[in-house]
């Protein structure tokens, strides 16, 4: 439970670091190319997802320890694949890390079957 509440804050800080990023640091580059989009999805589903994996943790204290790691792991592989990949494109512009977007896309939807059926098996 403790990993998964650190990973979720982690995350969170870095959402907000990387939103405020996106929209201070970045905002002239990434509007004049267009990708400012890109950078507001992965900020977006980066946050969303460090609070789910707040969920986990607390779902973790009261059922199976190995569906919720796994979980976890969905979520945190979701954040990278999903969000990295939008953040790397919206920088570089280099269109083939789109298709890696997707893998995170089906880590995130994993995840949240699995924190259903982990609420399920609660206590």
């Amino acid at each position: 439970m403790k990993l998964w509440l650190i990973i979720g804050a982690v995350n969170g800080f870095l959402a907000v670091a990387c939103g405020a990023f996106g929209a201070h640091g970045l905002e002239a580059r990434l509007t004049a190319n267009g990708r400012v989009a890109n950078w507001e999805t992965a900020a977006s589903y980066h946050m969303y997802h460090a609070i789910a994996m707040l969920a986990v943790a607390w779902v973790a204290s009261r059922a199976p320890e190995a569906m919720t790691n796994l979980n976890g792991a969905c979520f945190l592989g979701g954040i990278i694949f999903f969000c990295g990949s939008l953040y790397a494109l919206a920088l570089t512009n280099i269109k083939v890390l789109g298709a890696i977007t997707p893998i995170g896309g089906v880590l995130f939807l994993v995840g949240w079957v699995l924190l259903a059926v982990s609420a399920l098996k609660m206590k």
